[in-house]
């Protein structure tokens, strides 16, 4: 039975709670920018006009709300990495909407 290589990286961060529709939350994953978007003008507006009806759609469905934490670190290299974090329907019970983070990666091998 040989040992697994494990590697555990933590890294320290900051957060911001937010409150947003949940529609707008769920509805929103799915809007993305290619660098195709970006190449000319025409393609540009296209991709906008992409966004601006899913943001509408999201606004049409209802007035529910969930509880999302941006969170902003440092990677291993020096980049800043940003993640959003869905933490539920319910307020989360933080005394601040600005909280400290801790990330934690896990490498192994499969």
């Amino acid at each position: 039975m040989s040992e697994e290589a494990r590697y555990t990286l933590s890294f320290e961060g900051y957060g911001q709670v937010e409150r947003v529709p949940l529609n707008i939350a769920k509805g929103l994953v799915g809007v993305r920018l290619t660098p195709q978007d970006l190449s000319d003008p025409v393609s540009f507006q296209l991709a906008f006009s992409r966004m601006y009806d899913t943001l509408m759609k999201a606004l049409e469905g209802g007035d529910k709300y969930s509880y999302v934490v941006k969170v902003t670190f440092r990677d291993g290299l020096g980049n800043e990495v940003s993640m959003a974090v869905d933490l539920g329907e319910e307020i989360p019970a933080f005394a601040s909407k600005n909280v400290k983070a801790r990330v934690t990666v896990e490498l192994y091998e499969e």
